[in-house]
């Protein structure tokens, strides 16, 4: 488990699957705003949260809090490139959780795993425009805005821009030393 202060980020559990599948997928307009796929009914024995093989290609995470043990949310790093040593950070925190700091932890702890872990010399996220949340968790992790894709996310029947943050592992250990 990777550790943060409040927070940690574990492999996921069969346990965590109803969880995570009642709270962030079964609320359509949450995960609407999540995944670039349209959401579908889907029953949660197929989940996008079920536990699967290992990937080369993306990490996923459970994010518990240290504490109870409670399960806080989803983290993902996807998109790995292993030859160009960059990766994609995804979030997704249940509404109880949210308001608490813990999605700015989650970021800083994925992007240990990025960095120190895996040794990779760029993290980046894309969220949307309007998720002040996340965009404010990536600012203090370090992150910088990089640009703005206008109209890009169909969202629950209109379109959206999206923001680009990125992170280099240069300007990670100035935060971290």
């Amino acid at each position: 488990m990777l550790h943060g202060e409040r927070i940690g980020l574990r492999a996921r559990l069969e346990s965590d699957v109803p969880v995570l599948h009642e709270e962030l997928y079964e609320d359509v307009l949450t995960r609407s705003r999540a995944d670039t796929r349209p959401w579908q009914p889907t029953p949660v024995g197929f989940s996008p949260y079920a536990v699967g093989e290992a990937s080369d290609g993306h990490a996923a995470f459970t994010v518990v809090e240290l504490t109870t043990g409670e399960v806080v949310g989803e983290a993902i790093v996807w998109g790995i490139d292993g030859h160009n040593r960059l990766a994609h950070l995804g979030l997704a925190v249940r509404p109880g959780f949210r308001g608490r700091g813990y999605g700015a932890e989650a970021v800083r702890v994925m992007c240990r795993y990025v960095f120190t872990v895996r040794g990779f010399q760029r993290a980046q996220l894309e969220t949307l425009a309007d998720n002040e949340p996340m965009i404010r968790a990536a600012e203090r992790a370090g992150f910088v805005r990089e640009g703005l894709l206008r109209r890009s996310a169909w969202v629950y029947g209109e379109f959206l821009d999206e923001v680009i943050l990125g992170l280099l592992a240069e300007d990670w250990a100035k935060t971290e030393g």
